[in-house]
Formats: structure tokens, sequence, C-alpha cells
């Protein structure tokens, strides 16, 4: 399988006939822009609401026909054996297909880039010499700077061609990352195309070690989602959730290279601080109580708490008749209300009509013919409203937990079985705030409202969201982010040995749980595409401890990667140095290291003529160098990572196997080579 480099431009080169081939591709994707900007829409709007409408759905279309110049519009050829049926390939007649990130017709209409979605393109990811799947030559394109410089031919179905690895494949996969998280439409694998592929209405969930792509794999289904199921997905909505801003930064262009400009991103706290401002923090001991799932019990008995079963009629006066509805008989109504478990809200709303209801029988029983109106009139008669707000009350979600943490007996008598006493002192305030607008909440009590909001009205389901670094999330989070995907599907993406909070996953097994999505198919991913076999295989001598049983990564790249660990007296000058050194290499640089020790380093690297990045910040040619706290190295890579004292990452933690768990996390981070640094001895695990 060789790589042919371009040689000459000639007409007679296959090459060059490629470049043709992509020079007509990038005129007609220009056309179809054209085409989209030059619509006229005044001759076919009724009015001014469907052409707002209309325009906005054509200003998309002309974003997601933009041709980025250094992205290739297509990667790859197949040659099939026969011809493939039309309805197949999206209209194309013939045998031969060219795989992209986007379909590109010509002017009649004739496919000349097929959307790597198409059910045509499929065995350019599943194809192989034992199941060909009709293909007889798949082909790799190899680029420089969004020109085409070489092309890698593998014949399925020659018995004479001996397998080999794809050298374009592994350069692609190698490449050095300088800037956000790039699309893997070229190097996805058989086994991440069969989850990426996965149906729209059942839950994934990926479990996957440093470096195994799972991240992309998730933001890939995605776009294959909205592809095959687009206007189901553009009524209920996609979201995709992830740990932190400089996280979501960082993969924001994924999506967008990929033509998809709808989907939305945010983090868990995002989701859950629409009512109040998180100003506060909390000890690890009260969040995790706060995160525990016993929490929803605690909130559901404290609102229920505020229905009062009747002990008077209601009397309601309507002209000269009055019409009484026994105690009794409402008793019933919200006995039956309670039994039925439905939101406390709703069963606000529907108390009043079941009264006026009640009425309404007696009016017909003595003659009269009320009708719908009559009903309602009756459900907002002063003494129905003052009677619903005596039995059911209005209740506020942020008061009912601002009282929770600040009233000692109410706290009590609601967590009664469920809570120790501890944990009751554990989550009380020391200073109880005054009122919802003063009080200094936590992220762990945004989620508390966020779910006493559920319990009073419906939280609005998204067709899909995608919950990226899952393994993080409190169960209560989970219940959170479980909410907005309640009649729609989920992909979880994680890795149970890279749980760094107090509260993280012991199995997804529970976290599938919390999150509503019991019945999930759980994958893992093995095979490590990133991390650099010597690094990975010095990252996973952690794993007996933070992980027993997980199935360590295996990398398939072909180079090892450099490794280098270092014990120095002056550490500052020595990392200042590692530095330099990296940055003689081609690629990104990232400086991990202990929260506590940023502001030394920084200073160090100042006063060495070095300015730094912060997370999430884009690098560039002139600026390659990111200084990362180890806190928010989670799901960040780099092509050369330089780690400082990874005791200090280790003792920045509340217990042992946290800080384990983070120093795991900063060693994976490298795609090409990771220094590491120390002056203090080195975990067990790792001397």
């Amino acid at each position: 399988m060789p790589a042919h480099e371009f040689e000459s431009d000639t007409t007679t080169d296959p090459l060059a006939r490629e470049r043709a081939h992509l020079a007509a591709s990038r005129a007609a994707l220009r056309a179809m822009r054209e085409d989209a900007q030059n619509l006229d829409i005044r001759d076919v709007t009724a009015n001014w609401v469907n052409a707002a409408v209309l325009q906005a759905q054509i200003d998309e279309r002309i974003k997601s026909l933009a041709d980025l110049a250094h992205t290739p519009l297509f990667f790859g050829r197949l040659d099939y054996l026969h011809v493939v049926g039309a309805e197949e390939a999206e209209g194309a007649e013939g045998e031969q297909f060219y795989i992209g990130r986007r379909h590109v017709h010509d002017a009649v209409g004739d496919p000349m880039v097929i959307d790597w979605r198409a059910p045509v393109s499929q065995p350019f990811y599943r194809a192989s010499r034992k199941d060909p799947l009709d293909v007889g030559r798949r082909r790799r394109f190899g680029y420089t700077g969004g020109d085409l410089t070489a092309y890698e031919d593998e014949h399925l179905t020659d018995p004479a061609e001996a397998e080999q690895t794809s050298k374009l494949l592994q350069a692609e996969i190698e490449r050095p990352r300088v800037g956000p998280m790039r699309d893997i439409v070229a190097t996805i694998q058989p086994e991440q195309d069969e989850i990426v592929r996965s149906e729209l209405g059942g839950t994934v969930c990926v479990q996957g070690g440093p470096g195994t792509g799972k991240t992309a794999v998730g933001l890939h289904r995605v776009a294959y989602l909205l592809y095959a199921h687009r206007e189901r997905l553009a009524r209920t909505g996609t979201l995709v959730v992830g740990p932190n801003r400089s996280f979501l930064h960082y993969i924001e262009q994924v999506l967008p290279a990929l033509g998809e400009l709808e989907v939305k991103q945010a983090t868990v706290e995002d989701l859950v601080t629409a009512q109040i401002e998180v100003r506060g923090t909390d000890e690890a001991t009260a969040a995790v109580v706060k995160g525990d799932a016993r929490m929803a019990e605690v909130l559901r008995r404290a609102l229920r708490s505020h229905v009062t079963l009747p002990t008077e009629p209601v009397m309601v006066v309507r002209g000269s008749r009055r019409w009484r509805v026994p105690a009794y008989e409402i008793e019933e109504m919200v006995q039956e209300l309670l039994a039925r478990d439905m939101r406390y809200g709703a069963a606000h709303e529907a108390l009043p009509q079941r009264i006026a209801h009640a009425v309404l029988v007696r009016m017909e029983q003595s003659g009269e013919a009320p009708d719908d109106r009559v009903q309602n009139s009756v459900a907002r008669n002063p003494a129905v409203k003052a009677a619903v707000k005596a039995i059911w009350p209005a209740v506020d979600p942020a008061k009912l937990v601002l009282r929770l943490l600040a009233e000692p007996e109410f706290l009590a008598e609601h967590a009664e079985g469920l809570l120790s006493d501890d944990e009751q002192k554990a989550i009380l305030w020391s200073k109880p705030a005054r009122s919802v607008k003063t009080a200094k909440w936590s992220a762990a009590d945004a989620v508390l409202i966020d779910e006493a909001a559920d319990l009073v009205s419906r939280t609005h389901s998204l067709g899909h969201v995608v919950i990226d670094e899952a393994q993080d999330l409190s169960p209560m989070q989970y219940r959170a982010v479980g909410r907005r995907c309640s009649t729609g599907s989920a992909t979880v993406l994680g890795d149970l040995a890279q749980g760094t909070t107090p509260w993280s996953t012991q199995s997804w097994e529970q976290a599938l749980h919390h999150l509503g999505k019991a019945d999930a198919l759980v994958e893992e991913l093995t095979a490590g595409f990133r991390v650099p076999r010597d690094v990975i295989a010095y990252a996973s001598r952690l794993l007996p401890v933070i992980s027993p049983g997980l199935t360590p990564v295996e990398s398939v790249r072909e180079s090892p990667g450099s490794l280098s660990v270092r014990e120095v007296t002056e550490l500052d000058a020595a990392v200042v140095a590692a530095c330099e050194e990296s940055l003689t290499h081609e690629g990104s640089i990232g400086l991990i290291a202990a929260d506590a020790r940023i502001p030394a380093l920084a200073d160090a690297l100042a006063a060495a003529g070095h300015s730094c990045l912060s997370p999430g910040q884009e690098t560039t040619a002139e600026s390659r160098l990111t200084l990362v706290p180890a806190s928010l190295a989670k799901g960040l890579e780099y092509d050369y990572v330089v780690l400082d004292e990874p005791a200090a990452v280790v003792d920045g933690e509340p217990d042992e196997r946290t800080g384990l768990r983070r120093l795991y996390v900063a060693l994976t981070r490298a795609v090409s080579g990771l220094t590491v640094l120390h002056s203090a001895p080195l975990p067990a695990e790792l001397a």
C-alpha cells in the first residue's frame, strides 16, 4: 500500500487528476454558496414572519457551505466493484465516490463529494480484506497546508497485496496539534464508527482511556445524528455538556468544521444557574452530601410538606346562589393528586379545576347547564383561590432550598432516615442567608434548586445530549442532565480512571441509573491514537491503584514518543529550560503543574522572557506555550508536555487516590513527548 507523492502536474499523473477534482469540487462548493446567497425570498413568503424564518435558514445554509482553506474538502475515495444503487448514493450513478466533510454537487446535481455520514461512505471506515463490502480500492489522500500532496491505495480484494498499516492514516493521527481540537473524519476506526452511527433512540456510554478518541466519537455521533434525523433534532434540539469553559472552547470548532452550526454547548453550571448566581463554594464534605441522590428525596419530602389537608368546606357564591363543597370531598381530591405523584406545580394548577368541577356537578344537578367558561370562572373564584393557597400553596424552588440549608429543624424533619446527623450538619449554613438574593449559593446548591424546580414543573427535554468527562459528575448532576434528555437520548463519555472529584463515578451502572438511562449500551475503547506508547505505559502504572480492573490503553501509534523523567534540584529553572527545549519542536506546548505552583512558574517564565497562554486560549505559531493548572488539564492535549513536580499535583487533592487520578490525567496530555521534572520523591507506583 505505497504512498504516492506529487511528482508532475500532467494529465497522466493520477495525483494531478485528483488535484483537478479537488479544484473542481471547490469551485462547485463556491457555486452552491453563491446560489444560496442569490436566493430572493420576496416572492415566496406570505408575511414578514415567514420571510425572517426563511432568511435565517438561508443564512445558516450559507455559513455551512463555507470553504475552509486549510480543511481538506475530501480525504478519501472508494472504488466499488459494482454500481451502487442511486438511492444509496445520494443520486450518484457511478462506482467511484469521493468521501468528504460535506456533500458537494455540480451544476446539474451530480455529486462530486459524498458526505462522510451517507450510507455509501460507511465502507470507507468499515471495509477490510476479510469483509471488503464490495470495495475494490480505498484511496486516502494526504494534505499539506490545504494542498493535496499525496495519495495511498489499498486494494481490498487483491490477494497479492500485503496488508500494511496506512502511512497517511498514521501521519494524520500523529500530526502536531496547534489550535483547537480537530475533527477525526479522516481517521475514524471501525470500532469508533460503530458508536458514531448508533441509532438516535438508544443511549450509549463510552468508557475510554486517554487518547482513545471518545470526545471526538461523541461529537461525530452528534454530527451523524443531525444528518440522519435532522428534522426531528431541529425540533427537539441537541446539547453538548462539558466540564468547564476551557474544554468547551477547545472543542467548539469540531462541529462547525463538519457543517453543523446549531448544537449548543454548556457546562452543568450553565444549565442549573437560571434562577440564582453562584458566588460561594462548599467544603468537600458538604459538596459530597449535596451531590448525593438522597437529596432528591429530601427535597421531595420538603416540597410535599407544604400540602395541608382541608378542614373547612369551600363555599362558592355565584349571583344569588351558594355552592358548598365539603372538606372530605376536597381531601379526596388532594389525596388523589398526591397519589398520582404529579409535578407539584401541575397539581397546584389542577386542584382549583377539580374544585370547580365539583361545583359544576352540583349546578347541573340543580338544572343549570354550565360550560367550560363557567368552570374556569369558578376556578378563579376568590373562595377557591383562597382554599388552594391554604391547601396547596405555590412554592419557590430557591426559597425551599434556602430553608433546608438555613433551618436545622426543617432539614432534620425531612432528612430523617436519609441523612445522618453529621451529614445534616455538613450542609447547614453556619450563617444563614436572609434571602435568595443575598445567599452565597454554591454550584451544588444550584443543582439542588434545579432539582426542586423540576419537582415543581417539568424541565424541557432535548432530543439528544452529549455528556463529556461524565465520570466527574455527582448523582444530583446526573439527574440534572438527565432531565434535559428525559424524552431523548444521550451519549455519555468518560474514563473512570480520570475521576478527580470527591463524588466521582465509581461505576457506569450507577451513573446511568442516576441519569435515567439504566438500559444504555456501554462500549469500551482501548486502542489509543493520541498518547505515545512509552507515555501511556508509564502513566498506566497508576491504574491498579486508581481504578483496579480497568483495561489499560494500548497505543496503536508507530512512534513510541519521547519520555523523560528527571530529578532536579533547581526546579523552576529546570522547568523553564524544559519548556525552551520543547519549543524547538513543532506544535503546542503545555506546562502542567499543581494549581498552587502556577504563580511561581508564571513568574519564572516571565523572568526568562516567555509569555504563556491560559487553558482555552488558541495557540498560534507565535505563541505556543500554555500554562495549565492540573485542575483544568482534563480533556486538553498538547504535542509536548512538561509536567512539574508530580508530588505537588498529588498533594493538591483532598486524598491520595484523587491526587493520583489527577496525576494520571496530567501524565496523559502529551501527543508527542512528555518531560517529567521533580525534586520531591515520585509516587511509589512511578518510582
